[in-house]
């Protein structure tokens, strides 16, 4: 389930710039080769995320989630002269398909794709990002923004997606479902934050947007 009505998300698309050949190519084979398709961040969403990375202009970006890197090639459309990426995910049988992509469209050397833990890979990061999107384990959001904030300019931005998941933050969680809980608690948790701003926009399943004051 998404949180916008199918047909208005579907006009929202019609009336929204259109992907590039090569965005649709990652969107289509992803839907019919790769496990899980609904993680990919989409027409709609990528175009957003584009956008703000446009307004943003970042220098330096950090992605937690990379999946097949959909999302990395929008967020990298707004990259400051000279910026980078630096886009994270555990699974490896998915690191080349991504590579290839980013090859694909020209950003290899922008791009830095780490394979492992994130949780473990972040404290190691030196730089200081102007943009974070996050979009990973979900049980996990609150340790990363635990783990990210101090890394974040101020008046940087973290943007969380699935923060609606599915409209089930809105029930009773079932018994030992930590996906539903963390986001739950992720939201509680930033919303709460006085070292940060928060706006949750109702796109596709729920986009976080906060910034750091």
């Amino acid at each position: 389930m998404e949180v916008t009505d199918k047909e208005i998300q579907q006009y929202a698309e019609q009336f929204t710039q259109g992907e590039s050949d090569l965005l649709k190519k990652i969107n289509r084979n992803t839907h019919a080769e790769i496990l899980f398709p609904r993680m990919l961040s989409g027409h709609l969403q990528g175009r957003l995320l584009a956008m703000l990375s446009n307004m943003i202009r970042p220098k330096c970006v950090l992605e937690i989630g990379t999946y097949t890197g959909y999302s990395a090639i929008c967020l990298a459309e707004g990259l400051a002269e000279n910026g980078k990426l630096i886009t994270i995910d555990i699974n490896e049988e998915l690191e080349n398909v991504a590579k290839n992509y980013f090859k694909e469209a020209g950003l290899e050397n922008t791009i830095d794709q780490i394979v492992g833990d994130a949780l473990e890979i972040i404290p190691d990061l030196n730089e200081e990002f102007d943009l974070v999107f996050l979009d990973a384990d979900k049980e996990n959001y609150v340790n990363y923004f635990d783990l990210i904030l101090n890394k974040v300019k101020k008046n940087g931005f973290i943007i969380a997606d699935n923060v609606v998941w599915s409209g089930k933050v809105m029930k009773k969680p079932k018994k030992g479902d930590r996906a539903t809980l963390g986001i739950i608690e992720f939201n509680e948790k930033v919303h709460a934050d006085n070292r940060v701003e928060n706006v949750l926009l109702p796109v596709r399943d729920g986009l976080m947007i906060l910034r750091k004051l």
